[in-house]
């Protein structure tokens, strides 16, 4: 059994070049790997480390960060050198390193820094796995924000990445070290922060002071690389969110075999705040999701599934576990599972685990006057009806479907009625 723990261990190191060009055409693209100086977990002794590994532990990873050149392709001005982020990170950033990071703590970091760059404007907390969100929730303050996103799911938290848009202040830190995550990330760290988190010994706490200048990020392009099992490479832009204010969704109508199709009920504020909040969140999951949130918090979160329908009831399901486990820590300190648990060999009281299910049941998992998200359109109405069934007060989706009249008709005849926007554009993201 220690062999097997001992792979998770290993630091595979990389044979990656030091510089990397890519060529198109005249243009030319000049990269360099980005290595760092750290102790030997060993010996002790001052050694240079790139990735520690990459997805899994017996693959070499190496990241770069581009230092010469710019494309403009088709009047598209690609991201310029001085503008990295993940891929600058130094020594001096990490402030306390634990082990290394491997790819995928990097990746990680880079997904939730592109889903803040759209959420600038309030306290934000996003806590991601394996490159989707777990948890991302706004609040008052970053403590706040920090605490909605990691009680939005528990279960999905332990063992992931957090990245704040505001400085990490003592109250956070203090939250945020009950946990374990692998990494956390924000603009700054305050005074006695980082002595609070350095209690969990393998943290990598970094301090990324471009978080702050996030915003302007939202413009920018970069090109996204798809290697294929023959060698070839599919190349594409990235996408721009064009959903910037309520002003751009656009109300729901359709118009089917002559006849026009059009929403009943428009969104109220709160529902446009929650959609844009949905919506951005969006931007970091992987396609074909849908995602329930209310009042600015991550309520469920489906990640990409093969049917639309599936990934609404996926999302939904998920929702119930996260509530009742949520409840079950605020009320007796334990997460659900564990009291199941304990109530089954006798030593909790059952009737109290029935108390947590029907709560759970009564509020339908928090979902009740929740918004639905997803990344596409719902190619037929049982994606929505699966939303509606569970309380959704409102729904936004790209549009575009031969069957949008049917969506727009289970939204009408909802009893209450429920709001549904378009967004003219998917988020599809691999």
């Amino acid at each position: 059994m220690a062999e097997l723990k001992d792979m998770y261990k290993t630091i595979t190191g990389d044979t990656f070049p030091l510089e990397m060009v890519i060529s198109f055409g005249q243009l030319r693209l000049v990269y360099k790997k980005r290595t760092w100086t750290f102790p030997d977990e060993k010996t002790g002794v001052p050694c240079i480390k790139s990735l520690r590994y990459g997805e899994n532990p017996d693959q070499q990873a190496a990241i770069y960060e581009l230092k010469e050149g710019n494309l403009n392709i088709s009047g598209v001005e690609f991201i310029s050198p001085g503008e990295a982020l993940v891929s600058a990170i130094t020594e001096e950033d990490m402030l306390q390193v634990g082990k290394h990071p491997g790819k995928t703590n990097l990746t990680d970091l880079d997904n939730a820094l592109n889903i803040l760059k759209h959420l600038m404007e309030k306290p934000v907390a996003a806590i991601m796995k394996h490159n989707n969100p777990c948890g991302v929730a706004t609040g008052s303050t970053i403590a706040e924000a920090y605490d909605r996103a990691n009680m939005a799911d528990r279960i999905a938290a332990f063992g992931g990445c957090l990245a704040l848009n505001r400085p990490m202040d003592i109250q956070t830190a203090e939250l945020v070290s009950a946990n374990y995550l692998e990494l956390v990330a924000a603009p700054e760290f305050g005074e006695r922060t980082v002595e609070i988190l350095s209690k969990r010994k393998n943290l990598r706490i970094v301090r990324l002071k471009k978080i702050d200048e996030l915003a302007k990020y939202r413009d920018f392009r970069h090109l996204e690389f798809k290697s294929l099992i023959d060698g070839g490479v599919i190349l594409q832009q990235s996408q721009k969110n064009k959903i910037r204010i309520k002003e751009d969704f656009i109300p729901a109508r359709a118009t089917f075999k002559g006849k026009e199709y059009s929403i009943d009920r428009l969104p109220t504020e709160r529902e446009y705040e929650d959609m844009l909040f949905g919506w951005h969140v969006e931007t970091g999951i992987s396609s074909n999701s849908v995602i329930y949130v209310k009042d600015g918090v991550t309520v469920g979160i489906g990640t990409g599934e093969q049917d639309r329908v599936g990934v609404a009831e996926i999302a939904a399901f998920k929702a119930y576990v996260k509530y009742a486990d949520a409840l079950c820590f605020k009320k007796h300190g334990v997460p659900y599972k564990t009291f199941e648990l304990e109530a089954e060999k006798g030593s909790r009281d059952i009737a109290l685990l029935r108390e947590i299910d029907d709560e759970t049941k009564r509020s339908k998992g928090g979902l009740i006057g929740s918004v639905m998200v997803s990344d596409a359109f719902f190619p037929f109405r049982d994606g929505v009806d699966a939303g509606i069934k569970e309380g959704v007060s409102a729904i936004v989706h790209a549009g575009g479907s031969e069957r949008d009249f049917e969506c727009i008709e289970a939204c009408n005849e909802a009893n209450p009625k429920v709001a549904m926007v378009f967004t003219g554009q998917r988020l599809f993201k691999h």
